[in-house]
């Protein structure tokens, strides 16, 4: 009796957690087919604006720039992030010195420097360069973090390092060691470093309302924050851009699912 109504409170808990995390998305969707004074009212059905909304917010707004521009940078990014930090965090577990430990304590003491102590002196940096309003100034910050390293080095403790010596035994250089061995058999935990850093990078706002300062140059992220800044805001446009907005990190995430999985488990393929 006592084991049957645990399972029954285990079930409601699911459920009401359920229903939690998905009710977001759903009123997103349903808000994107309804006018702006529905949304406000709490309509929580489907209504017929969802043509008007889509048409309204490609006549009014830059976003199909925006897209393409949210796409540059993420794929950009995220391309240089996994192979610099991936060659690092090899390197970081293969090699051995007597300033490893050190550097890497290091390495990890930099990800406790909140962000917003590094704008004033990133964007003088970048302001030197003449980089300001400029999609470098949004990659080259990212193209390497101190977390992707970590996570990249501790998933490399699973990499079998006999198959390494082998190698070298063969004459195999260290690169071609990198590139033709450790790459592929890693491919979980580059797909996992790849989601969160696409995530990451097609999310952020902050630094790219920092440093674009033109609409043509402006990400998907600040078109939405320019529409909800207006004097009247029309919810409708904002809930179909967000929908827009949603489509290719959900799109990523659910392709590469379970090389996700794998890929935080530290498996090695």
């Amino acid at each position: 009796m006592t084991r049957t109504i645990k399972r029954l409170f285990s079930y409601l808990f699911l459920i009401i957690a359920s229903f939690i995390s998905v009710f977001p998305f759903y009123w997103m969707i349903v808000g994107a087919t309804n006018q702006s004074v529905d949304i406000t009212k709490g309509k929580l059905t489907f209504g017929l604006a969802f043509y008007d909304n889509l048409k309204n917010v490609f006549t009014t707004t830059n976003i199909a720039q925006s897209i393409v521009n949210s796409l540059f940078i993420s794929i950009v990014t995220t391309l240089l992030a996994i192979l610099i930090s991936s060659a690092a965090g090899y390197g970081f577990e293969i090699f051995s010195s007597k300033a490893r430990k050190k550097l890497f304590h290091f390495l990890l003491l930099s990800m406790m420097i909140p962000f917003a102590a590094l704008m004033v002196p990133l964007y003088r940096l970048f302001s030197r360069l003449n980089l300001i309003n400029n999609y470098l100034a949004i990659i080259i910050p990212a193209a390497a973090t101190a977390f992707l390293i970590f996570f990249f080095r501790q998933n490399t403790k699973s990499f079998p390092k006999e198959i390494a010596q082998a190698a070298r035994v063969d004459g195999l250089s260290e690169w071609k060691i990198f590139f033709r061995i450790y790459m592929p058999m890693m491919k979980s935990t580059y797909a996992a470093a790849g989601i969160i850093t696409f995530m990451n990078v097609w999310n952020s706002y902050l630094w790219p309302l920092i440093v674009l300062q033109t609409s043509d140059k402006m990400t998907l992220p600040l078109i939405i924050g320019n529409l909800n800044s207006s004097y009247t805001p029309d919810y409708g446009m904002i809930m179909i851009a967000i929908v827009i907005a949603t489509i290719p990190t959900a799109l990523v995430f659910f392709i590469m699912q379970k090389s996700f999985v794998d890929g935080m488990l530290g498996s090695v393929k």
